[in-house]
């Protein structure tokens, strides 16, 4: 990101206004890409009917009972009648709804809740008619395969969206109102973003200098009282307002004149990013409604739920990796003298400290053996992270490099202390560097893996970093956790990032 900069003058790398594709091209593609997924949809369901059919009957497995109907056409014809019912659900959940499109675990979600509900509608159906009798098993396998085909669906046909906007197609022109630091991180933020889908047509300001014509690598393109004509002019559809570049009565003011335009979107940035990431809970006072701030961001179901997927994933690795973590012991033991495992002191939730396990990769004369290179004592305080490290020792470098160095960390799970999903772990001298994302990463459990992990993991920035966690903890969904862990399989095998 280059510096942000107000100027008369065009600078040469800065790039011009992006074409605009007129709003009934991109109307176009959307009705398009909502009639691919009807199709995919249809196909899918059908699919995932037939392939019930055959793992029930064909395949004869032990766990099924033997007397259930076996009749090909009935199923059939119950297929052609479920259907078609099945993509009307999906419709009626809002999957072909251009703000549920392209969500992830939001999509996710709304698409296991659809489905869930077809299998709820099918087993109604078999209770009010007698003459309908359904096999169990096929009824729980179409239910499944149901869901993981639709959402792999989805996930392949999303993939293909993000590749087509770098190709300048699904994308939204937007503004932002209030060319301020808040409103320079917006852009920094939304244009590394790519498959955001929101195309910055520039800034929008009452206090820009009559001879700026870029601000921070984007156009100045003018004042409020011209923002009709821009809107006219670049086909914008998403004006975004920094709240505290603006007085209240000029934000009033936009939500009253494009809060409820049809073919514009106003959205408005917290500014308040440091607070409201745990949510806020309403209150009333005397008749007062005052905004509570959450100290904690999982509560009810949402905490259940991830405790549940935390202690069945850790129980489960530690039954089946026990003898693997038993050889790693051994060959950290053989390898150099010191304690198998290193205690690191870091930072839980609500700022209670505890130890997190890690096998050790470092011999523990480490200081003395980064004493004699300055150059990476200083790399180390400005990155926080080396790729050639000396003090690390052979086994350890495979451990590191096969991402196993952190397997004792399922017993952190175990004890409560940290999640198999989560940020990254903050160390009580790092707190202070994390400044007013601190309160937030709080909030939740470190985990052993993350967005951070999926995205590069030491080839991330530390920037990037916080701004990975932060966007975990705002966006948390169990479907969030699965879609990470999915992603960390191939992470993992890559090693990318991995030192």
């Amino acid at each position: 990101m280059l510096k942000s900069t107000l100027s008369g003058e065009t600078i040469a790398h800065q790039n011009p206004i992006p074409r605009q594709r007129t709003s009934a091209a991109r109307r176009y593609q959307w009705k398009v890409l909502t009639a691919w997924l009807v199709i995919q949809d249809i196909l899918l369901i059908a699919v995932a009917f037939g392939a019930a059919y055959f793992v029930r009957f064909s395949l004869h497995l032990p766990i099924f009972a033997s007397e259930a109907r076996i009749d090909p056409h009935f199923y059939q014809r119950l297929a052609l009648v479920a259907t078609p019912l099945w993509i009307f659900l999906l419709a009626l959940f809002g999957l072909y709804n251009r703000k549920n499109l392209l969500g992830g675990t939001k999509e996710y979600s709304l698409l296991f809740n659809a489905v869930t509900t077809g299998l709820v509608g099918i087993i109604f159906a078999e209770f009010m008619l007698p003459d309908l009798v359904l096999a169990r098993g096929w009824l729980l396998l179409s239910w499944g395969f149901g869901f993981l085909f639709t959402a792999a669906g989805r996930f392949v046909s999303r993939r293909g969206v993000y590749a087509l906007r770098k190709r300048g197609y699904f994308l939204t022109p937007a503004v932002i109102v209030g060319a301020n630091p808040e409103g320079f991180s917006l852009a920094e933020q939304l244009r590394h973003w790519e498959t955001s889908g929101l195309q910055l047509v520039g800034f929008v300001d009452d206090e820009l200098p009559s001879n700026a014509r870029y601000i921070a690598n984007l156009p100045a393109l003018g004042t409020l009282e011209e923002l009709d004509d821009l809107i006219a002019r670049y086909g914008i559809e998403e004006i975004i307002l920094t709240s505290n570049a603006l007085p209240r009565e000029k934000l009033l003011h936009i939500f009253q004149r494009y809060g409820t335009a049809p073919k514009v979107q106003v959205r408005l940035s917290s500014g308040l990013y440091e607070i409201i990431t745990t949510g806020l809970e309403v209150k009333e006072f005397a008749f007062v409604p005052l905004l509570g701030i959450n100290k904690v961001r999982l509560t009810g179901l949402d905490l259940v739920l991830k405790t549940l997927l935390d202690y069945s994933i850790a129980i489960t690795a530690i039954i089946v990796g026990a003898p693997v973590m038993a050889f790693l012991a051994l060959l950290v033991k053989l390898d150099s003298p010191g304690p198998i495992f290193h205690r690191r002191r870091v930072m839980g939730v609500n700022g209670k400290q505890f130890d997190a396990f890690k096998f050790r990769t470092m011999y523990v004369n480490g200081d003395e053996i980064l004493a004699r290179y300055p150059e990476l004592q200083e790399e180390l305080r400005r990155t926080h992270k080396l790729k050639f490290d000396p003090r690390i020792t052979r086994v350890g470098h495979f451990l590191r490099k096969a991402s196993i160095d952190e397997l004792p960390q399922l017993f952190n799970v175990l004890r409560g202390e940290m999640s198999i999903v989560g940020p990254r772990m903050i160390s009580p001298p790092e707190m202070e560097m994390y400044a007013k994302h601190g309160l937030n990463l709080l909030t939740v459990k470190p985990g052993i893996t993350g967005l951070w992990q999926v995205s590069g993991r030491s080839d991330v920035s530390w920037e990037q970093r916080v701004r990975f966690d932060m966007h975990y903890i705002r966006n948390w969904s169990i479907w969030l956790d699965l879609h990470i862990l999915i992603q960390t399989i191939p992470a993992v095998l890559k090693s990318r990032g991995a030192y």
